[in-house]
């Protein structure tokens, strides 16, 4: 595992090619958009030099992720002497099939390939592929740079040696691995997902405000984020696609989105990335100190 690539470049993409290269692999990172690759990369530079300013790392070990990086906006090029892919694209599932088609086809036999999806069937995706024993979950949580957790998802034919190997991997990058069998949702946004969709019909009953849920949960509960602000964070698009992956996959109407959720979505406010969802961001940088405290 020392050649590493990485399909997408916005912010779990960046931050999985920030975590490797900076425990040093060499990674492509890959994008079908010049400009996504140029912002990935910028913010991987802002990310580095805050860890710089709050002496975490030193000059040398920026410059050397930074030369650990490579881009590309073309799969065939970037993916050919790969040990391991990892797509980081947006979480759709038509767009997840077409990518692991193509991976199949123009990486080596050996190459690992991995999806960092948060709730999307691994075993379904494997499936599009002629080596389902080398697909796998590799679950980062946002964001990747400071979030110790990786969730390891194994699909249905996920072979034992790829398992290990991906586990192992991931203690490389000081992170900890977690092994989980391929349902929708896994563990993480099975438990999650619920949570924050009964926080939002909370707010869609009426039973409380939004600072008021989240200071609940923050004060009471002991949770870092109050979670109508953590759904900001996550991006609202994001928690309803996660949602309807939970409905579709168990059939159960417990995890039907919210009504508000839904509203909210096709509105366009989609939480930080788009300047409003539950919080307004629009003031003072509001959305960049979110994500501050985190790094």
């Amino acid at each position: 595992m020392k050649n590493i690539v990485v399909i997408g470049a916005g912010t779990m993409g960046n931050g999985i090619t920030h975590v490797f290269a900076q425990n040093g692999f060499k990674v492509n990172l890959i994008d079908i958009s010049q400009n996504a690759i140029d912002k990935g990369i910028a913010n991987i530079t802002k990310n580095l030099d805050r860890l710089l300013s709050k002496e975490r790392i030193t000059l040398k070990v920026k410059e050397q992720t930074l030369k650990n990086i490579s881009t590309f906006t073309s799969i065939n090029q970037g993916v050919a002497n790969s040990d391991l892919v990892i797509e980081a694209a947006t979480e759709n599932i038509d767009l997840k099939l077409k990518i692991f088609k193509e991976l199949d086809e123009v990486c080596p036999e050996n190459t690992i390939l991995a999806t960092n999806t948060s709730s999307i069937s691994i075993t379904k995706i494997a499936a599009v592929t002629s080596r389902p024993e080398k697909v796998i979950g590799m679950h980062f949580m946002n964001p990747v740079p400071i979030m110790k957790l990786v969730e390891i998802i194994r699909g249905y034919s996920t072979s034992d040696e790829v398992t290990n190997i991906i586990m192992e991997l991931s203690k490389k990058l000081h992170k900890v691995p977690v092994e989980v069998n391929d349902y929708p949702g896994f563990i993480a946004n099975r438990i999650l997902m619920p949570m924050l969709n009964e926080a939002m019909y909370s707010l869609y009953e009426s039973v409380a405000g939004v600072y008021e849920i989240d200071t609940v949960m923050k004060l009471g509960m002991a949770h870092p984020m109050g979670p109508l602000q953590l759904v900001d964070f996550i991006g609202l698009d994001v928690c309803l696609s996660i949602l309807n992956v939970l409905v579709d996959g168990f059939g159960n109407p417990k995890y039907a989105p919210c009504p508000l959720l839904v509203n909210m979505v096709n509105a366009g406010k989609l939480g930080v990335k788009t300047g409003e969802g539950f919080y307004d961001y629009s003031e003072s940088r509001k959305a960049e100190n979110i994500a501050k405290q985190f790094l």
